[in-house]
């Protein structure tokens, strides 16, 4: 490998996550010990945002969609309807099961959907309104019964694009709340707001460590931080299509790693020189240039093996492959939260619009888990059933032998008791 940039190192970085670690760890014990007290507070303090009940009525969430553009609601719809179609077909391949494994011997398996979640919708800096979607309408495809959804103020108000896609998903409960406090809030439960068994939805550091803390009390989706982008490329493209992968994922927020692999040192040094010109007229270069300047990576590698290696070590959230032969990363690849093969398509597309979840995995959890998607929301729990006298005292026989080789007495006599009633005239 040959590096033409490199970002931050791990030192710093480290730093970083142990200042966020200790704001979050006192925020969660104050809205502990205070709970509505503390979030009044804290949203304050945060949000410049003191309302009488942060829970929208429904008069409210019909005020905040009148208020959207009738365009817009109709792009919100078309968003849904392609996330509700894809989420369905998952669901579908999510099958309850039940087997004889021996004669008499019954085993399977049901699916049951989470009763209660909370779902994080950001929206600070950006109103991330495909969010959403992605969580409220994946839970209640899944059968999830009680759905609350959770997002900050804009602008010191709610902001009707969310409400209206938080609505239209079909949450149960809506309110006006953000950061580490509405993690918290719906986790630990306060005195207005009823308590979750599972939190879900993408956010900033705060955010993800907030989650993280939680972790065990609530169940989670996974350890979304901020996010993460890799440009796959040969020179069958250029540096401004590379450039523009990018910066369009850095603009989310200082933090965001953006990683350019290549096959091409020509096309790396393009890149390099094509951001800075992007950079000049981008909008958001604010943000993207400091997560440019202190993340950004170019790395030059030999062939497709290595740029497999390199990509599987790093273990990208999203994976945009842009080469002769794309399908080779699909059949090669395993650490990554999503892949999107060739030049047509790109992260943005699965950011808003296009079906797949844009929850996914940061910071190498892409080694031991994928996104969110229904599945994420329900639970599989085993059963067993012996139907035959015959078949309880089988069982029991070995049984009762493989916990004596453990050491476990009571464990054995449960195995004993069945080989004696069950077993026949000959039992022990």
């Amino acid at each position: 490998m040959k590096y033409l940039k490199t970002g931050q190192d791990a030192a710093t970085i480290a730093a970083n996550d142990t200042t966020v670690k200790n704001t979050v760890e006192g925020i969660l014990a104050d809205i502990t010990a205070r709970g509505d007290v503390a979030v009044r507070e804290l949203s304050e303090r945060f949000d410049n945002y003191r309302p009488e009940n942060f829970r929208l009525s429904e008069a409210e969430i019909q005020e905040a969609i009148a208020a959207v553009d009738p365009r817009d609601l109709e792009d919100i719809r078309f968003a849904q309807t392609q996330v509700r179609n894809f989420a369905q077909k998952q669901r579908e391949c999510i099958l309850d099961l039940e087997v004889e494994t021996l004669p008499g011997v019954f085993l399977g398996h049901r699916n049951i959907p989470v009763n209660a979640v909370g779902c994080y919708v950001p929206g600070g800096k950006y109103p991330m309104v495909a969010s959403a979607h992605m969580s409220v309408l994946t839970a209640k495809v899944a059968g999830v019964k009680r759905v609350i959804a959770c997002a900050p103020p804009f602008n010191g108000k709610p902001h009707p694009a969310i409400v209206a896609a938080m609505h239209l998903a079909g949450a149960d409960e809506i309110y006006v709340l953000g950061g580490v406090q509405a993690i918290g809030a719906m986790a630990l439960g306060t005195q207005s707001i009823l308590p979750v068994d599972m939190i879900v939805g993408p956010g900033n550091a705060f955010v993800a460590e907030a989650k993280r803390q939680l972790y065990g009390r609530v169940g989670i989706d996974l350890f979304a931080g901020p996010t993460e982008t890799m440009v796959i490329a040969d020179d069958s493209v250029d540096g401004e299509i590379c450039a523009t992968d990018l910066l369009g994922q850095a603009e989310h927020g200082p933090t965001s790693p953006a990683v350019l692999l290549t096959t091409s040192e020509k096309l790396g040094r393009d890149t390099l020189a094509e951001i800075e010109r992007q950079l000049a007229v981008l909008p958001t270069a604010d943000i993207a240039r400091i997560a440019w300047d202190n993340y950004g990576q170019v790395i030059i590698c030999d062939d497709d093996e290595e740029l497999v290696r390199v990509a599987d070590d790093i273990a990208s959230e999203h994976v945009q492959v842009m080469t002769r032969d794309p399908n080779y990363f699909l059949n090669n690849m395993k650490n990554y939260g999503a892949l999107f093969l060739g030049a047509r398509t790109n992260v943005a597309y699965g950011d808003k619009v296009i079906g797949t979840n844009h929850t996914l995995p940061t910071k190498k959890a892409a080694r031991y888990t994928g996104g969110l998607w229904v599945g994420k929301f329900i639970k599989t729990c085993t059963y067993q059933r012996i139907e035959t006298d015959e078949a309880s005292a089988l069982v029991g026989e070995y049984c009762s032998r493989l916990c004596l080789l453990e050491g476990f007495a009571g464990h054995a006599e449960q195995a004993n008791i069945r080989v004696r009633r069950y077993g026949g005239a000959g039992a022990a």
